[in-house]
């Protein structure tokens, strides 16, 4: 499966881009939005593959040489912007790789494409750079900006773009493509797509995880034992999670499936509906306990914790404190 049909979710974006290329009305610069592992790059490639793909029927053959040198990152006319500091994208990173460079003609492709991932790192004077090539660029130049922060861009820039946005992709559509994928058993494929939230990356980089059956059951152990945890052990658990290499917003995501699981039992008492089937005896038993008001304020404990956690608060205390809400509740 080549092109466009590999990618999953986002069929609006990826018919707008088909009939652009079909059509051959394709715009100057473009802007795909969407959360951090929601497909930007992989829809960007492509476009880029397809835009220069010598069939030419909007989308990629895959057989053609320039398909065969966008897939190896060696296509002379595909660039990706680059940027020394990682916390910004400065007016010369913009002025030498895009507006100077952007004056010479495509080396063996029909356009030249520039590619600038966290375009929101941009600082203002280099977006004012782009904004000129922008609003001037010659007839083969495409400039595809990535952004999971589209208001942190100017406005002169977002009115003279293209903008898509990227939309959660289905639960069962990112279920069963872990499964044919990546081999994976049903039950860890549901729980990865209901934590990803319809970000496709997310539930990649959780389904690959060497970590997960482990964290898994540290997260189920602590929530079904919770009521019986002292403070010190507790703490201890803290430092368990602690010591897993994926992002602890994941073990927060994962704690959040089953506080959705006892709502969900609590509203429908269909056991069919859980993600953790499995765990239907010890759902069921924290559903007939926990008020519908004790687990709102459990989820606003584990947004809360998350908040704390991107504003550098100590995570061994933010930890605590959102456990010892659920053991309260």
């Amino acid at each position: 499966m080549a092109g466009f049909k590999a990618i999953i979710g986002h069929e609006q974006v990826i018919a707008h881009l088909s009939t652009a290329l079909k059509n051959e009305k394709i715009s100057h610069a473009y802007i795909f939005n969407g959360e951090h592992g929601c497909g930007k790059k992989m829809l960007a490639k492509t476009f880029a593959k397809a835009l220069e793909c010598e069939a030419g029927y909007g989308d990629c053959c895959d057989m053609c040489r320039a398909c065969h040198q966008a897939d190896t990152g060696n296509h002379p006319d595909i660039r990706w912007v680059t940027h020394e500091k990682p916390s910004s994208i400065g007016v010369e990173d913009i002025r030498v790789q895009v507006n100077n460079d952007i004056e010479i003609k495509p080396y063996s492709g029909k356009y030249k494409i520039y590619i600038i991932d966290e375009a929101e790192k941009m600082t203002q004077q280099a977006q004012n750079a782009l904004l000129k090539t922008i609003e001037e660029p010659p007839s083969y130049g495409v400039i595809i900006l990535l952004t999971s922060s589209i208001d942190a861009l100017l406005p002169t820039i977002r009115s003279r773009c293209v903008t898509l946005n990227l939309k959660a992709v289905e639960f069962e559509k990112i279920k069963d493509y872990l499964m044919q994928q990546y081999e994976i058993p049903d039950y860890q494929a549901k729980v990865c797509a209901a934590f990803a939230q319809g970000n496709v990356g997310k539930a990649i980089r959780m389904a690959t995880s060497s970590d997960f059956n482990a964290m898994q059951e540290e997260v189920i152990h602590i929530l079904k034992n919770i009521d019986q945890m002292e403070v010190h052990d507790i703490m201890n658990e803290i430092k368990n999670l602690s010591e897993y290499k994926v992002d602890i917003y994941d073990v927060i995501d994962m704690m959040m499936i089953w506080y959705r699981d006892i709502m969900m039992l609590k509203i429908t008492n269909d056991p069919n509906l859980l993600i953790y089937q499995e765990e239907y005896g010890a759902l069921n038993k924290r559903a007939k306990k926990t008020s519908y008001s004790g687990i709102d304020t459990i989820i606003q404990a584990m947004e809360k914790a998350k908040v704390r956690l991107r504003a550098n608060v100590n995570f061994d205390l933010a930890l605590e404190m959102m456990l010892l809400t659920i053991k309260e509740n």
